[in-house]
């Protein structure tokens, strides 16, 4: 970093550079600097409290024994590589932020620091991810008309809105495969390129600031809330994944090969993976039968209702084939999520686990489906007893994780179901 490049930002508007990272409670949290004082940003950090790993959706704190008070200070360095020049907030850059201790050694429980590695365990082994987290939102209008799911009528009442949305991601170099009316009154979604996961949560966190701040610009207010309106099909945050080794797709002849062996794995993590990519007592409210939420642990063949979607890929087209996990929302850590899809995953193929039959048709129906956990205090606990998960995350963000997940639960005993829909519908 030096004096050109911060020339060069100035040159294109930019008067401040927003470091972003994402908690364990799955909310943004972020610091600004000058753009004056980028180069000692990206030197000495910028300093912020480990105490944020134990912040709730609401801002209050819980604690572990290695967490909570008042003590200590870490670094937020942004990372470079990532700098954008935000379209829709003008005289404004954004880059993730990665945390060190003071003196310099990355923070044992910076969530992006273990998706990266994660995903260097993963290429130790000669195995690459490409991953994408699909965005779903709901739009509040000042004087809402809302039409039909999917509907050409919805998309012409908001037509400017979503190209200004396309431009804005565009020119932020995010690489968008489509964006559609979804099911819900007010609802859209927007798919983009899958990429390393790292980049895919990078990416996952800016498509959401940019959706946010175009929205606000058209007199709009969002909710990636996965329940914004209780007993309605709410936002889910599904994910796309493939598995590499040497240039090979493993789900190409998917499930003998052994992308069956990494999907077996994260379905056996699955109930565990929860307390993860569906973190909000909302979430709960989403994850029910015969809504395509995947409340069921078992897969299928573009089958919608199982939580796991095996998406073999048009007929021609090279390495398409994915697993599409379904039960998972957007009120999550994105690098938490898919760093721990990536352990789930090497775990079933280091373990040649097998996968069981498909299902076809909606699991409902079957006397023996194995529905997944129905609350997050169930979740939780799968979670706190998944030796894998554990070590994959380190004892540090582990236990923080569940301290979190744990108060979170708490907050909400005995809350009736519409009043925790409506007290996180603008949280996330």
């Amino acid at each position: 970093m030096g004096m050109r490049q911060v020339h060069e930002l100035r040159e294109r508007g930019v008067r401040a550079v927003i470091l972003s990272y994402v908690d364990t409670a799955g909310i943004n949290r972020v610091k600004t600097v000058p753009v004056n004082r980028l180069d000692d940003a990206v030197r000495w950090g910028v300093g912020i409290s480990p105490v944020f790993d134990v912040f709730l959706s609401d801002d209050s704190v819980t604690g572990t024994d290695r967490l909570g008070g008042p003590d200590g200070d870490l670094r937020m360095r942004p990372d470079m590589d990532r700098l954008v020049v935000l379209a829709a907030q003008p005289g404004w850059a954004w880059a993730p932020a990665d945390r060190f201790t003071q003196d310099g050694e990355p923070w044992v429980a910076d969530q992006r620091g273990f998706a990266r590695r994660a995903v260097e365990r993963a290429a130790a082994e000669g195995v690459s991810f490409r991953m994408a987290i699909e965005v779903e939102w709901v739009v509040d209008p000042p004087e809402p008309t809302f039409a039909s799911a999917y509907g050409m009528s919805r998309l012409v009442e908001f037509s400017d809105y979503a190209r200004d949305i396309l431009v804005a991601l565009e020119e932020q170099g995010v690489q968008v495969e489509q964006l559609h009316p979804e099911y819900s009154a007010g609802q859209f979604e927007v798919s983009v390129a899958a990429a390393d996961p790292v980049a895919a949560a990078d990416d996952s966190v800016l498509v959401r600031q940019t959706i946010r701040a175009v929205s606000r610009r058209h007199g709009l207010r969002v909710s990636f809330s996965p329940c914004p309106v209780f007993e309605t099909v709410g936002n889910g945050g599904h994910v796309h994944l493939s598995a590499w080794r040497g240039g090979v797709n493993l789900f190409e002849g998917f499930p003998e090969r052994d992308g069956g062996y990494a999907a077996a794995g994260i379905l056996h993590h699955l109930p565990a993976l929860l307390a993860l990519g569906t973190p909000s007592p909302a979430g709960y409210l989403r994850l029910v039968p015969s809504r395509w939420a995947g409340a069921f642990a078992c897969w299928g063949v573009e089958t919608r209702e199982t939580a796991l979607r095996f998406v073999p890929g048009t007929s021609g087209l090279s390495g398409a084939a994915n697993l599409e996990v379904k039960c998972f929302d957007l009120a999550a850590n994105p690098y938490l999520l898919l760093g721990g899809l990536v352990a789930a995953a090497m775990s079933g193929l280091s373990a040649r686990r097998p996968l069981p039959p498909p299902v076809t048709g909606d699991p409902v129906l079957l006397p023996d489906a194995p529905r997944l956990p129905t609350s997050l205090d169930a979740a939780v606990e799968e979670f706190a007893g998944d030796a894998v998960l554990r070590a994959a995350l380190g004892s540090v963000l582990f236990d923080a994780v569940v301290a979190v997940r744990r108060a979170e639960a708490a907050r909400f005993k005995g809350v009736a179901d519409e009043e925790v829909a409506e007290a996180l519908r603008w949280v996330y």
